[in-house]
């Protein structure tokens, strides 16, 4: 049995806990999915039985709908697929994404009882589905979602009440959990996972979740002490507390109060503005550059979507001129931009100035994350490879050497992610040797590499942008 025990968490309810000490890194819990599917806008890509993306994917043909690996994943996924794939063909087409997760959920409850595993700590039933915090809005798009499902729903199929479809689309409204593909870069769908269901949330949490082929895995950020809650974060530390409060208020229906919500910890650092020899910028001047700034990261996300990615660099510029004099260094509006900026430019091969905004980005990020924080380790891994394009090898080796540090963690050693960053260390740290031997050489046959093929990983190309 899993090191854990669910335990009465006051106002928050029940939570986790775990009843012996844990090591950084260690996997405290790991869970096959209850039922999971693939996000409607990727059914055509994503595998629905691993998740894996494929260029040439497998479709089923009878419902034409489920795409596969191949046959192999196709035959492992029959037992959940079977009765979807009768559904599908009778309604001739798939619904959305939500009603196709309760129906595999009911399915699944039906054949199973509820209880899939002696590990399983919850059943469905007793989860939270918020329905009485909800509100009319919201309501109303769940009542639309309760009559697709029950045009979906064969009528063989054992008769389901609409208070209980009810609750299960609640559940998965507050409960579903995104899950990623091989490379952890892309959501490509989302599952119910019972046991993860009952870890609470907390803005700076001891637990990370990372999906590993065919499960979650609840890895340990830090040493938790026997009895010891897990937690982990619902939502992005890169907001201030005020607007992280919100957000959870809104999506999971309750009042944050940890620490760092409740003290407004390194909310001064993401609101920081340029110190120059103990002199400042009025009040006026900062939200005269913050007004820009959101305005302008409007216009970015809309070039962006139209692809228009020199007009997307061109605003980054704009924005930074101004934001430069007035923001500190760990200023969020600054920090998005300069994401923006070093991934749209390493998308147009212009990596020098890429890596240059990376570096600021990755300076500002250790300074406000965790420093086991899986976004924190993803950021300095893109960083480094940034760099690595630009023929900056010292630095890319560096950072890939720390983006590695903080995955080994949060990812485990057996991850893709890391075990692509173990072959770019191992090439980084040879290209260094040679480098600091001679870098003439070193650059001689980096340009001949470079001017006859792109820089390749494991027999793909490196890619700088997920």
């Amino acid at each position: 049995m899993d090191p854990v025990e669910v335990f009465a968490a006051g106002e928050k309810g029940r939570g986790l806990r775990v009843t012996e000490e844990i090591s950084t890194g260690d996997v405290v819990f790991a869970e096959a999915s209850f039922a999971a599917v693939v996000f409607d806008s990727l059914s055509l890509q994503v595998c629905h039985s691993c998740f894996r993306r494929q260029a040439n994917p497998h479709r089923c043909a009878q419902c034409k709908f489920a795409y596969y690996c191949d046959r192999t994943c196709q035959r492992a996924a029959w037992d959940e697929h079977k009765q979807e794939c009768s559904a599908l063909k009778k309604i001739g087409k798939a619904p959305n994404e939500n009603v196709r997760l309760v129906a595999r959920i009911l399915w699944r409850i039906q054949k199973d009882t509820g209880l899939v595993s002696d590990a399983q700590l919850t059943t469905l039933d007793l989860l939270e589905d918020h329905l009485s915090k909800m509100s009319p809005e919201d309501l109303k798009e769940l009542k639309v979602d309760v009559q697709h499902f029950y045009n979906y729903w064969p009528k063989k199929s054992k008769p389901v009440g609409e208070d209980y479809v009810s609750h299960l689309f609640g559940v998965i409204n507050c409960n579903g959990f995104t899950l990623s593909d091989q490379r952890g870069f892309q959501a490509v769908g989302v599952g119910l996972f019972p046991n993860l269901c009952l870890v609470n949330h907390d803005c700076w949490p001891n637990c990370t979740v990372i999906l590993n082929p065919g499960k979650i895995e609840l890895r340990a950020l830090g040493k938790i002490s026997e009895g010891e809650e897990l937690t982990v974060s619902y939502v992005d530390f890169l907001n201030v507390s005020k607007e992280r409060q919100r957000l959870l208020k809104q999506q999971y229906y309750f009042d944050c109060k940890c620490e760092h919500c409740t003290s407004g910890m390194k909310d001064d650092l993401m609101t920081a503005v340029r110190d120059t020899d103990g002199h400042k910028p009025s009040a006026d001047v900062v939200k005269a550059v913050t007004d820009f700034s959101l305005r302008a990261l409007v216009k970015i996300e809309e070039a962006r979507t139209e692809g228009n990615f020199h007009e997307v660099v061109k605003i980054c510029r704009e924005c930074l001129e101004k934001q430069d004099p007035v923001f500190g260094d760990t200023s969020l509006h600054l920090l998005r931009v300069l994401s923006t900026a070093s991934e749209v430019l390493s998308f147009l091969q212009q990596f020098t100035e890429a890596a240059g905004y990376a570096k600021r980005m990755v300076d500002g990020y250790t300074k406000l994350y965790h420093p086991n924080n899986a976004q924190l380790g993803m950021a300095i891994m893109r960083a480094g490879v940034t760099h690595w394009h630009a023929g900056l090898i010292e630095a890319a080796h560096g950072l890939i050497c720390s983006a590695y540090a903080v995955l080994i963690i949060t990812h485990g050693a057996h991850h893709p992610i890391t075990k692509d960053l173990e072959v770019m260390r191992t090439q980084t740290e040879m290209e260094l040797c040679l480098f600091k031997q001679n870098e003439l050489v070193y650059r001689s046959m980096r340009e001949a590499v470079l001017s006859d093929k792109p820089m390749m990983l494991a027999g793909e190309q490196i890619k700088t942008t997920s």
